[in-house]
């Protein structure tokens, strides 16, 4: 295990992260392309969450690369990494369930989606966030929350869902309470790592 951490602290396994994470955030916010074309101005820098979320580990991993932490970006990253990683998988399986017929596109976002929320969760014990960061982090997630269940601007989702939208608003709101608490217990603590850039 010690090994594996190794691993992903070396300089080229960092570099290899942002050659992945840079063309997949740009990626997911052409996605969003059509929905923000119809989305209110006032909503738009909370529509598109998933490019969003692995944004913000660019810039964590940049800072990783000049062996510095920028622990509120870390929070953010962390929470939304796991948050949106992990509900993009359930719609996307969820669909298929529901009798959608999953194409390439789907599984591509299952696993591009499912590595978000793995490389939150491997880093995680390498942030230096403290429960102010993850206090203004939470109030961010939560406030997306609102935005997308309140205001019904959340991501489009597979049209034989719509009908249990409130449900998937719900599975959201406890969704973002997980990442939170996963991240407290993963960054807020005393006998944090120290990732050493080789």
């Amino acid at each position: 295990m010690s090994r594996m951490l190794s691993l992903f602290g070396t300089k080229w396994m960092i570099i290899l992260l942002l050659l992945i994470n840079i063309p997949g955030t740009l990626y997911g916010y052409i996605w969003y392309m059509g929905q923000l074309a119809q989305t209110p101005t006032r909503f738009i820098l909370f529509v598109p969450d998933s490019p969003t979320a692995s944004l913000f580990f660019v810039f964590v991993l940049i800072a990783f690369l000049m062996k510095r932490n920028w622990p509120l970006i870390e929070a953010l990253a962390a929470v939304t990494l796991i948050k949106y990683g992990i509900w993009a998988v359930v719609m996307n399986v969820a669909a298929g369930w529901a009798g959608d017929s999953l194409n390439w596109k789907n599984y591509m976002l299952i696993f591009s989606h499912a590595g978000m929320a793995f490389q939150a969760i491997l880093y995680a014990p390498y942030f230096r966030i403290n429960r102010g960061h993850l206090v203004i982090a939470a109030i961010w997630t939560f406030h997306n929350d609102i935005i997308d269940y309140v205001f019904m601007m959340h991501p489009w989702v597979s049209g034989r869902l719509m009908s249990d939208i409130d449900m998937i608003g719900y599975f959201t709101f406890w969704l973002s309470v997980f990442s939170v608490f996963t991240v407290y217990l993963l960054s807020v603590r005393k006998n944090r790592l120290k990732l050493e850039i080789q």
